[in-house]
């Protein structure tokens, strides 16, 4: 009700989704708020939390490491924001804005006071707690890197095998690459035993799985009653390709100014993205050839990009095509 429209305004710079939403926006917000702890925490109904964590029971898809509570805490904490952001925006709606400003400083003060330890674990210390944590912004700075110290602890621990659910799976590579774990998150994507993205690729998939293990290993299906063999969530690692390996992203909503960006690892020598914005169309090309990093970006007109490459001053481009070079300075695979 809150990520949805603001994710597509984020997509094509238009207003009219969150003018039209405003309303639905608010009133999910009040209720969620109707619903928290006198702790300010939202753990007082049923959530289904990190569902489909891949250590739950087949027969129990809701029981996941991440703690239920600090997950839909988190979760709420960013809709507040994100709503007080939206009002902001829309403009008129000053009230609003301050109001669920205001939950979130609720929402946020009882998550460091009940699920904070003072040694920056969170509760129930697994990676989906620490990603959310981490990409939602709720930490501060130096609980951030203290929490993607631990993430990257806890992947390793996992042997770079999946251990986050349908809550944490879309952001761990985010939470990674944010706190300075890049290679880490390349570890976990490229991993091939079960359970990994490319575990499904080895079974035949050509489709992503409801399940980490909807097939087997043995080739037998998953007992558990949810089997699709054809499912969003867990996919939802290809935005992150777009924007971190690819290299493209957006700087302004609806791609009126773009980030090219692309940061190599994983033992990958080249990549490639395009996306048709509103504004047309945008590539990024990369590969690595003789100890350079050379990259090929097209922008359209009117669209203003910004290029970050290792070891070369911050440069911006106008429309065209452009070659650019940088030294390769990628971490060992």
């Amino acid at each position: 009700g809150v990520w949805v429209p603001w994710t597509l305004y984020q997509a094509y710079g238009d207003t009219a989704v969150l003018e039209e939403q405003f309303d639905s926006m608010a009133a999910h917000l009040r209720r969620v708020r109707d619903h928290l702890s006198p702790e300010d925490l939202w753990d007082t109904v049923f959530q289904f939390g990190d569902w489909l964590d891949p250590d739950a029971p087949p027969e129990a898809p809701a029981d996941a490491k991440a703690d239920k509570g600090v997950v839909a805490t988190i979760c709420a904490y960013r809709s507040a924001t994100i709503a007080a952001d939206a009002a902001e925006l829309l403009g008129g709606h000053e009230a609003e804005a301050a109001e669920f400003r205001e939950l979130a400083t609720r929402l946020q003060a009882g998550f460091r006071t009940h699920y904070l330890q003072d040694d920056g674990r969170i509760l129930s210390d697994a990676t989906t707690v620490y990603t959310l944590a981490v990409v939602f912004g709720i930490l501060s700075e130096r609980e951030q890197a203290v929490a993607g110290d631990r993430l990257a602890e806890l992947v390793e621990a996992s042997g770079y095998r999946i251990s986050t659910g349908f809550a944490g799976t879309p952001f761990i590579t985010d939470a990674l690459t944010q706190t300075g774990h890049l290679e880490d998150a390349y570890r976990l994507l490229l991993q091939t035993e079960c359970p990994s993205w490319l575990y499904p690729v080895t079974m035949g998939a050509t489709t992503v799985w409801e399940r980490w293990d909807s097939m087997l290993p043995d080739g037998t299906i998953n007992p558990g009653e949810m089997t699709s063999f054809n499912h969003y969530a867990l996919g939802a690692v290809a935005d992150w390709m777009h924007r971190v390996v690819g290299g493209l992203s957006a700087l302004e909503p609806g791609y009126a100014a773009v980030l090219i960006a692309p940061q190599p690892g994983g033992g990958l020598t080249w990549a490639e993205t395009s996306l048709d914005t509103v504004h047309g169309h945008v590539a990024v090309r990369w590969e690595l050839v003789d100890g350079e990093l050379r990259v090929r970006a097209t922008v359209p007109e009117g669209v203003t990009a910004v290029v970050r490459l290792p070891g070369t001053a911050e440069q911006r481009l106008d429309a065209g095509t452009h070659d650019l070079r940088a030294p390769a300075a990628v971490p060992a695979a």
